[in-house]
């Protein structure tokens, strides 16, 4: 008996290319000559489809969907994750099909409603098993959450159990019944189906927890993941496969499409190829690349540019667009002013050479300087202050957007978390474009994901890395003459919008009084700006797009002592 696993690139809406998408991977199985295959949750319309599954239009589209899927699959069977309506119900679905028939259907039960997941506002939950036999062997069919329980709402922090903070649930959500029922009903081997979203050290857990279920129910488990990039989302696959004993004897690669085929006897998957795993720069880096190129391709973009000042920011973003789209799509725009070192203009070109794209320069003293002329009479006997830098920066978005207009191409902006989370960026200047590819990514990963690149192949000058970072919009100008140090204001940041801890216990972990006030106030007097940020990758537990949720208007305040 022979299993394939579908990890597939899934586009939300795209269901004539989904299940082509679908129908291929299912004719390549077959060929490897197995009998069953599997796709993730959600894969006939792509994860997640948000607000499209109010539409009637768009449910009805699926159903379509599904019966002509069912009429291009023979001798296979198939697993395809679908949305499903029912008696005036929506359900998170998967159906098995076979001999060109939709032969049994099973429906989600536990619908996940914490950090970016939303699905009681858009499904039903079910309540039955559901176990397919295909040749001799009894599958059992969960969704995601169905098999997480507890672990799984926990997940997006890293928390036990017993530690609720900042997560609503119901009593009953802390069981993960579903594996067992399906096991009680007749299952052998368990197939779970998931879209989950990467984050760093998710696949960790992901095998911790599923380990969990096999030692509970005594069934060997397929896990099957999707891959690709959604908005902010990334899904990594990583699909894998648990034997009995819990040990993995599948590994799938991460951040890319695979057709995995998995033999089992008796039930028992037999050992089989394992990927390497990846060091968490690289998985960063690879989930960056994939976001960028997805993010590019599924929109139809012709390619990308951005502003290069010289700084680490905008060099591991112009590496990272490179590599995700390759140099032709993208162009990269140097917009010095009378406060830009020669050594910004000397590295931004370095890094154009060594990656070969193209680049243009445009000074912009002569606008700036007539944007001064022209608020001369308002500005008259006023010090001057972050006013004039801000108009520098936001020059520099102005010429950007009108070349995107111009070209088609997208603007990536290059602000990071550090930025982003204290407000230390201008709106409408450096803020300005549409996709954030570093929005997730704290200033000291950028340290390490760029000395990462360089280790593949030196793209960005070493004085880039080791020089102290400036916005350069004044003379002699650093990030720490407004920010604490990067390591400590990164460690506060974390332990405030990640771990959700107070002010009071971040103190508690050592950290000065000052510098957590600082941050904390920026954090929250900041918000405004991030409302209308472009969004980006999501990388960490906890990022500044859906699954941050903070009031603009808010006159809560937290005690410092």
């Amino acid at each position: 008996m022979k299993i394939a696993i579908a990890q597939m690139n899934a586009t939300v809406g795209d269901l004539a290319g989904n299940i082509a998408r679908i129908a291929d991977f299912a004719r390549r199985a077959r060929e490897q000559g197995a009998h069953l295959v599997v796709t993730p949750e959600l894969a006939l319309c792509g994860y997640p489809p948000e607000d499209l599954l109010l539409r009637a239009d768009f449910l009805e589209a699926c159903q379509h969907a599904m019966e002509d899927l069912a009429g291009r699959v023979r001798d296979i069977t198939l697993v395809v994750g679908h949305p499903r309506v029912a008696d005036g119900k929506c359900y998170n679905s998967a159906s098995v099909i076979q001999d060109g028939k939709i032969v049994s259907t099973y429906d989600k039960q536990r619908l996940p409603n914490y950090t970016v997941f939303d699905e009681e506002r858009y499904f039903d939950p079910g309540a039955r098993p559901c176990v397919c036999g295909v040749n001799g062997v009894n599958f059992g069919v969960n969704i995601c959450e169905d098999a997480w329980g507890a672990e799984g709402l926990m997940t997006a922090r890293g928390r036990g159990p017993d530690d609720r903070i900042g997560i609503n649930i119901c009593a009953d959500s802390w069981h993960a019944d579903a594996p067992r029922a399906a096991r009680e009903a007749g299952a052998t081997v368990l197939l779970v189906l998931n879209a989950s979203p990467y984050h760093v050290g998710k696949q960790r857990l992901r095998q911790e927890v599923m380990r969990e279920r096999v030692t509970e129910t005594g069934l060997s488990l397929v896990y099957v993941n999707l891959v690709g990039g959604q908005d902010e989302l990334v899904f990594d696959g990583g699909s894998f496969v648990l034997n009995r004993g819990g040990v993995v004897t599948h590994q799938l690669p991460s951040f890319e499409e695979a057709l995995g085929v998995v033999t089992l006897t008796d039930g028992e998957p037999q050992a089989g190829e394992i990927a390497a795993p990846l060091s968490t720069e690289a998985e960063v880096y690879r989930a960056l690349q994939l976001g960028v190129r997805d993010y590019v391709g599924k929109n139809g973009f012709p390619g990308v540019l951005l502003g290069l000042s010289g700084g680490i920011d905008s060099a591991l973003t112009l590496a990272v667009a490179v590599d995700a789209l390759g140099p032709d799509r993208v162009r990269a725009v140097m917009m010095p002013s009378q406060y830009t070192a020669s050594m910004s203009v000397e590295d931004a070109r370095a890094e154009i050479r060594a990656l070969g794209v193209r680049y243009t320069e445009i000074p912009i003293r002569p606008i700036f300087d007539a944007f001064l002329r022209a608020l001369s009479g308002e500005f008259k006997d006023l010090p001057e202050d972050a006013t004039e830098e801000n108009i520098q920066s936001r020059i520099r978005g102005t010429l950007l957007m009108a070349l995107s207009n111009k070209t088609g191409a997208i603007v990536l902006t290059t602000g990071n978390k550090s930025e982003m989370g204290t407000g230390y960026a201008t709106l409408y200047g450096d803020m300005a474009g549409g996709f954030g590819v570093l929005k997730d990514i704290s200033k000291m990963m950028v340290y390490r994901l760029a000395n990462y690149r360089n280790g593949l192949g030196q793209v960005i000058p070493q004085r880039v890395i080791e020089r102290a970072p400036s916005a350069e919009l004044r003379a002699n100008q650093t990030d720490q003459d407004t920010l604490p140090p990067y390591p400590v204001l990164d460690a506060i940041m974390e332990a405030y919008v990640e771990d959700d801890l107070s002010p009071l216990e971040i103190i508690g972990k050592g950290y000065g009084r000052a510098d957590v006030e600082k941050v904390v106030r920026m954090v929250r007097g900041s918000e405004y700006k991030r409302r209308q940020a472009p969004i980006g990758i999501r990388i960490t537990p906890r990022g500044f797009g859906k699954d941050w949720r903070f009031p603009i208007t808010n006159k809560f305040r937290h005690r410092f002592g």
